[in-house]
């Protein structure tokens, strides 16, 4: 079990470091990606199912592929189209492939062996979150719903056109 957590620590540190250090943000954001599905891999090791499913889900799903749009969007234009193909060759995917298949063969033996969690942690479901989060956390998560609030006006109103 320590051998699959020290794996999974080791490649998330990998690809995030790969992440900093990439100068095509196609590359960055494929590192990022994998950089995401081993902390989520930590989560389920460590018992906490539910967080590393939010993980994958909501920062490996949703996120990642509305930044990979993103960066598809604002590289328009006749004179980046053969960029673009190089950003795509296989080579390009080749090594967050392999940390993802080196994660997802991690998965699999854990799943064969039963052993998620150490002994001596408890699992963490989405109810004991909930109740967490909405219990002694209530300020806490309203203070933060504030903060993504005003970030969101303040991006709205740093990316509006001056002549609207």
């Amino acid at each position: 079990m320590e051998i699959a957590f020290y794996l999974a620590a080791a490649i998330a540190i990998y690809a995030t470091v790969r992440v900093i250090t990439n100068t095509n943000p196609v590359h960055a954001l494929l590192s990022l990606i994998v950089s995401l599905l081993a902390v989520a891999m930590i989560f389920f090791m460590l018992g906490a199912p539910f967080a590393g499913a939010l993980e994958v889900i909501v920062y490996a799903g949703a996120i990642m592929v509305l930044f990979v749009f993103v960066v598809m969007m604002l590289n328009m234009g006749s004179t980046v189209i053969a960029q673009e193909k190089q950003w795509m060759q296989p080579k390009s995917w080749l090594g967050p492939s392999v940390l993802a298949a080196v994660l997802m063969g991690e998965m699999i033996y854990l799943l064969s062996l039963g052993a998620w969690h150490p002994a001596g942690h408890t699992m963490v479901d989405a109810k004991q979150v909930g109740i967490a989060l909405f219990g002694p956390y209530l300020l806490v998560v309203e203070l933060a719903s504030l903060l993504l609030l005003a970030a969101l006006v303040a991006a709205y109103h740093l990316g509006k056109r001056a002549d609207e």
